[in-house]
């Protein structure tokens, strides 16, 4: 048997992390055990599935290096064969036209409530097949579950689970407005792309005794189910596809975390291999088994995540991560053609920093014409005792004809003698002068990069500022 896994969104809100486990749980599986992964879309939801979306889900698979054997498929090019397989099931009688009303349906429901019963479809048009020919109100289509005996199957993740078929509703698999549903179209998938293991979320455990019934009366082969408990908040609360929030794959790359670090924290929300924290791609496929997925709910832990990704900042290759870190600035719309290589920019701040986006901050100077201050840091450093000090600064450095680490040295040796001062001094007046902020590496390092003219421009612009800063001040005193 060739194992043959899927993973099946739905266009209709963004790729959170609890999806991209269950893809990269179903990927692993298929990869561990030489089978093969299907992507498939089911956008049966006309109403709320976008193209939007669909190009989200697969951008991002794509960047985090899910890559599928097979598809994208997409059912709602395959509507017309999903609705001639349901009227070969109605004139069979594995289906029936269902004509109730709204109005009966939810009044059925209130009497069934309050009497203390499951709420479920009493099959009333189920005995009206072969009456309705001459019938033009509007129908859905109900599948004729079995009424008696029962539905039992074994979970990979949680053993053997049994339902009695009497619990089970006559399910709708064909709407109002003819299209069909997803209980409906996705057995109808898994039976034509041979799909061996179906590995998802636990919310879907009500669903397969239904679509296990639906498999048996169409005399295909039912898949091998595993499913897997949910990702949880740290408040406790569900994760959700329909706000771009942290939680969504989108929002993490846009915060500069590596997709490396992501599938090492996202392995680990429900599956462990001993006490090992980090895993390679190639470790997750050797190691990796269903039976190892803990039953319980995980809990997301971004302190742990920014762990990661700081570990994979420090330890993948400078040219993987400097491919990451250039789309980065692309997002930030920072030019850094002819700047300093990033290469280089990760060994001079790579190492302080969790995230892309931290990186981006804080070497905006590199790659930026001009500085934005911190105000706490100006306040404290361009004032008017220090005006003096760039003024000696700017003319030296106009004078430097070969910009070099050695020249530059030379210079702060010349104004910690002569001005009988200390290196600190100087260094956090340039500093903040140069950068805009007290946090950055060798000041020596950061002039020779940013190059002779950017420098002295700085400068210009940093005594522009403090006087600027005094004219207001003295405007605020009269």
């Amino acid at each position: 048997m060739i194992v043959k896994t899927r993973f099946a969104p739905s266009p209709t809100g963004y790729l959170h992390i609890g999806s991209v486990r269950t893809a990269l749980y179903a990927w692993l599986f298929a990869k561990s055990n030489q089978g093969k992964f299907v992507l498939r879309i089911e956008d049966t939801d006309v109403q709320r599935s976008t193209d939007y979306f669909v190009s989200e889900i697969v951008d991002n698979l794509m960047w985090l290096g899910l890559n599928w054997d097979e598809g994208p498929y997409f059912q709602r090019e395959k509507l017309k064969y999903y609705k001639n397989i349901i009227n070969e099931m109605i004139e069979s009688g594995l289906a029936y036209k269902c004509y109730c009303s709204a109005d009966r349906l939810l009044n059925l429901r209130k009497m069934q409530m309050l009497s203390g019963k499951k709420p479920k479809y009493d099959r009333k048009c189920r005995n009206r097949i072969g009456l309705d020919i001459f019938n033009t109100n509007k129908y859905v289509v109900r599948f004729a579950n079995p009424s008696f005996g029962y539905v039992s199957f074994h979970d990979m993740i949680r053993g053997k689970i049994s339902v009695k078929n009497e619990e089970l509703d006559d399910l709708i698999i064909q709407r109002t407005n003819g299209v069909p549903t997803y209980n409906f179209c996705v057995v109808i998938d898994d039976r034509d792309m041979n799909i061996t293991h179906v590995i998802r979320g636990e919310d879907h455990i009500s669903n397969t005794p239904r679509q296990i019934n639906i498999f048996r009366a169409l005399g295909a082969k039912i898949p091998i189910y595993a499913h897997v408990s949910m990702i949880l908040s740290d408040d406790k609360s569900k994760l959700s596809k329909r706000n771009k929030d942290i939680t969504s794959v989108s929002e993490y790359r846009s915060q500069g975390y590596l997709p490396e670090a992501l599938l090492n924290y996202i392995v680990r929300l429900g599956w462990s291999y001993g006490n090992q924290e980090i895993f390679s791609i190639s470790e997750m496929i050797q190691l990796f088994s269903l039976e190892s997925i803990k039953k319980s709910c995980s809990f997301l832990n971004e302190k742990k995540l920014l762990w990661l990704n700081r570990f994979y900042i420090k330890n993948l290759s400078k040219e993987v991560v400097k491919k990451y870190l250039k789309n980065q600035f692309e997002r930030n719309n920072i030019n850094i053609i002819n700047k300093l290589d990033l290469c280089k920019l990760i060994e001079l701040v790579g190492i302080r920093c969790n995230t892309l986006q931290e990186i981006v901050d804080c070497s905006r100077y590199f790659y930026e014409e001009s500085v934005i201050f911190n105000e706490k840091a100006a306040s404290k450093y361009l004032t008017l005792s220090s005006k003096f000090i760039l003024k000696i600064v700017y003319k030296k450095f106009l004078d430097i004809n070969s910009w070099n680490l050695l020249e530059i040295r030379s210079v702060f040796d010349t104004l910690i003698s002569d001005l009988k001062t200390d290196f600190k001094t100087i260094a956090m007046i340039i500093r903040v002068a140069i950068t805009g902020n007290i946090i950055s590496p060798s000041i020596f390092t950061i002039l020779y990069y940013i190059g002779k003219n950017i420098s002295v421009l700085r400068i210009k612009f940093a005594l522009t500022y403090i006087e600027q800063k005094s004219d207001r001040n003295i405007c605020s005193f009269y």
